[in-house]
């Protein structure tokens, strides 16, 4: 299944939606974003947004039953010179700067923390070393917030890894000042059992750039849910994903950009690999230009290489327009099998069955590890790769 619609410049789409594999836009059917976890109803899994969740497995997080134990999960920073590390209460006035919880889980997870980890890169602070966070699930149940923020021309790499086992519901934000760069790593790394929901807030400062690179492999069931709007002019967001589900899990990644700021850019790309009987990904890919955001470009795709029968990938693209003055917006999504004729290709030049389709999946995922950027993260992601190929042959 392969599906892919293109609006060009000088459109004349105002006022008009577009949408493709789906009729509903789930900006427009979610209740409004609120800290308040009352604000939310138990969802029961006919809504738009978490009907494709299996709530059974969520571990209580969603319906206010899971209660957060000592030693759920243990924070370390680590951070170069020039970075201010601290822990905060819920009063700071920086918390919820980029966005507000935007479901039960979020707002569960914003009054349910004990401290926030907020983390400060000085403005014109380039930093050499990357700032690196480790969530480290120990068998309980956890709520968290960290707050990320940059200063004006300031520019940093932050990796945040999550491994252990766990039941983790946690709101992260990244704030960019004007001309800040700032580029992301989320690697989901859970032992089997884990439950790992959590909401990624982005606001993305004038003539700012923002880079998003999530990567999921482990848990039981991991629901991401990345957001991005500007808060001046000239701002570009790039998000991307990688994802391999194998038997039994649930990976799920639900994004929304908003371009609610005039001439701003975005560009996402999510790729995932499936095996095994009821592997099963999502992939929600929101795109809203608002009225006032002339002279948007954007665009959003998704594929999925689907590697033994059983797997199950739902992907839906959303764009939703309302002004014609754009210069371009478009998206796609694409669902398969192997290509036979590359794999032909190679097996017709001496490579094994075995090492080709290795070679395909490799090169399907390649473009996306090398926006990391970081020799020991893409070394230990490939390896990953390599590993869950050794199980599917």
């Amino acid at each position: 299944m392969a599906e892919a619609h293109n609006i060009p410049a000088g459109s004349t789409t105002a006022g008009s939606i577009a949408v493709a594999a789906e009729s509903t836009v789930a900006t427009r059917m979610s209740a409004p974003p609120s800290y308040d976890v009352a604000d939310f109803p138990v969802p029961h899994g006919r809504e738009e947004e978490w009907r494709f969740t299996p709530l059974d497995r969520l571990a209580g997080l969603h319906d206010g039953t899971a209660v957060a134990t000592d030693g759920g999960v243990t924070v370390e920073i680590s951070a170069p010179e020039g970075v201010t590390v601290e822990a905060v209460g819920r009063d700071d006035a920086r918390l919820g700067q980029a966005g507000k919880p935007v479901d039960r889980v979020a707002a569960q997870a914003y009054s349910s923390f004990e401290k926030a980890s907020v983390v400060t890169v000085a403005k014109e602070t380039v930093l050499s070393e990357p700032i690196r966070i480790s969530v480290r699930g120990e068998g309980g149940v956890a709520y968290g917030h960290q707050h990320i923020e940059l200063g004006a021309f300031a520019e940093a790499v932050v990796v945040i890894d999550h491994t252990g086992d766990a039941a983790v519901a946690a709101n992260v934000d990244f704030v960019l000042g004007d001309g800040a760069k700032l580029t992301v790593v989320s690697v989901q790394d859970w032992d089997d059992k884990a439950v790992h929901l959590g909401q990624h807030n982005a606001l993305v400062g004038r003539d700012a750039s923002f880079k998003s690179v999530v990567v999921t492999f482990g848990g039981d069931v991991v629901r991401l849910h990345p957001r991005v709007s500007y808060a001046g002019t000239g701002g570009e967001a790039e998000l991307f994903g990688l994802y391999f589900t194998d038997a039994g899990q649930h990976q799920e990644h639900r994004l929304l950009v908003d371009h609610n700021t005039p001439h701003c850019k975005s560009n996402v790309v999510y790729k995932g690999a499936l095996q095994g009987d009821d592997a099963h990904a999502v992939w929600i890919g929101d795109v809203l230009i608002e009225a006032r955001a002339e002279g948007t470009d954007t665009y959003e795709m998704n594929r999925n290489l689907v590697l033994t029968d059983g797997a199950r990938v739902d992907s839906v693209p959303n764009l939703e327009i309302e002004t014609g003055e754009i210069v371009g917006a478009g998206h796609a999504s694409a669902t398969g099998r192997f290509d036979d004729e590359q794999l032909f290709y190679l097996m017709a030049r001496g490579i094994p069955e075995t090492e080709a389709r290795r070679l395909v999946v490799r090169g399907f995922f390649a473009e996306l590890v090398q926006q990391i950027g970081l020799p020991d993260v893409e070394e230990r992601l490939i390896a990953k790769i390599e590993a869950e190929l050794e199980a599917s042959v």
